[in-house]
């Protein structure tokens, strides 16, 4: 092979349609555009959706559901994270600095997921039913 004899493969460089240049290049006149309508105009085309004036499907189907926006500011933390953690008392602080919650985390919950072992002492920090039963149970406390 040499350098001047290097070429595309068959099919992959094909002529760019140029339209209206006259009535031999067979895309003349209309230059491939028909008669009349909101296609045959330049810049006139329908929206993302419109589906004709028919209302349109994100119109027609019903609004659902809901994302608060408080969200990132709460976490959750498992009964195994905290095991793992082997602090003997845990609050917010500890828990960012473990990488264990995010560091917009303003409320944080720990929830019946796993078993704990070690006796745990919380500070600021929630927890289910479930959970703090555990704790209690592993010879913790929650404050």
């Amino acid at each position: 092979m040499e350098l001047n004899s290097i070429k595309p493969a068959d099919g992959a460089k094909h002529a760019k349609r140029r339209v209206g240049r006259g009535i031999g290049s067979g895309l003349g006149k209309t230059a491939g555009r028909g008669h009349k309508g909101q296609k045959s105009r330049s810049g006139g085309y329908h929206k993302v959706g419109f589906e004709g004036g028919q209302m349109p499907m994100h119109r027609r189907l019903p609004k659902r559901g809901f994302k608060s926006h408080l969200l990132k500011f709460n976490a959750e933390v498992t009964l195994t994270a905290l095991d793992q953690l082997g602090a003997d008392s845990v609050d917010v602080l500890t828990l960012k600095q473990a990488g264990l919650i995010g560091e917009l985390a303003k409320v944080v919950k720990v929830i019946k997921s796993g078993e704990i072992k070690k006796a745990v002492k919380l500070s600021g920090i929630g927890a289910t039913a479930g959970a703090k039963a555990a704790i209690e149970a592993a010879g913790g406390s929650v404050a």
